[in-house]
């Protein structure tokens, strides 16, 4: 073969070469525009997903998020009402105070603090407080003995004892008797009985003990007869008021009658009084006294007063 047609040769094999070549070029670059369409596919679904769980964990904080405000709120909403409800409980704490030193009615206590009364006593504070008066005027007598000329006395204020109707008051301390123990919630059952407990322990200990009462004297016989009924008995003595008393103040009753034993040469240890009348003014004697006296108690007194008196 002639040099002209061998170089005719190498130039169509290397047309042949740049022709597979552009091919192949082109073929590459197809697969390198496939391969980087199914990497974005493929980076895509990832940020998708991503995407999918940030929006999740959004939800979960805004839950969370809502739940934490909702709490919240109950939590304030709860200190509220426990704000409101303590400054209504110390108010009638302090009405209860005035409404003794005044001597108030039941129709003068405000209705928001009846509710504290009754549970005063059927939550059992009644009782405890009860307890610990006891306790007290135990612990105090525990540190002196009746003197053997048996001038030294107690004095102990019986018209709360007597202050209902005596035929309830019998069914009450009947029903007792009964079954051995009051309802929780009927305060005149409560007190007749704390103070019956009281009246024995005092009597035990042979202390002479002295019978207050704003009743008058004309009344003595039946007084006697529903003290008996109720198991009181064996006092010292028993005080009521003279017709010439029964316009008198209660205070100016009970200072007048003290001052006239202390004259007489009796020595008042103690006077016991769920009243303020009776544990105010001169002649008190060494120590005072103050059995609680729920609110409940007189609402149900007075209640059952007028349904007699009608």
């Amino acid at each position: 073969m002639s040099a002209y047609g061998h170089q005719m040769e190498r130039e169509f094999s290397a047309q042949s070469l740049l022709s597979r070549g552009d091919t192949g070029t082109e073929m590459g670059s197809r697969h390198l525009v496939e391969s980087g369409f199914y990497m974005t596919s493929f980076a895509g679904t990832i940020f998708i997903a991503g995407l999918a769980t940030v929006g999740v964990l959004l939800v979960t904080l805004l839950v969370t998020f809502a739940v934490m405000l909702q709490s919240c709120e109950s939590r304030c909403k709860g200190v509220v009402e426990i704000e409101k409800s303590s400054d209504s409980y110390h108010y009638c704490n302090i009405f209860s105070l005035h409404g003794e030193l005044n001597g108030l009615e039941a129709n003068e206590v405000p209705p928001v603090c009846r509710s504290f009364a009754i549970q005063y006593i059927k939550g059992g504070q009644y009782a405890r407080d009860f307890n610990f008066t006891m306790l007290m005027i135990e612990s105090f007598l525990n540190t002196v003995s009746p003197s053997h000329d048996r001038l030294d006395v107690v004095l102990m204020d019986i018209d709360d004892i007597l202050a209902s109707d005596p035929q309830y008051t019998n069914q009450l301390m009947h029903q007792f008797n009964q079954i051995g123990c009051c309802e929780s919630s009927d305060a005149a059952c409560l007190k007749h009985l704390h103070t019956r407990e009281l009246y024995r322990k005092l009597q035990s200990r042979e202390w002479p003990l002295v019978l207050l009462s704003r009743k008058p004297e004309r009344q003595r016989n039946v007084t006697i007869e529903h003290l008996t009924s109720l198991g009181y008995a064996g006092w010292s003595s028993l005080i009521m008021r003279l017709d010439s008393e029964m316009e008198m103040d209660s205070r100016e009753y009970f200072s007048i009658r003290r001052a006239a034993m202390e004259k007489e040469g009796t020595r008042i240890l103690g006077v016991i009084s769920t009243q303020m009348d009776a544990l105010t003014g001169s002649s008190m004697g060494r120590r005072v006294f103050k059995l609680p006296n729920p609110l409940f108690y007189n609402f149900e007194n007075q209640v059952v007063n007028r349904r007699h008196s009608h």
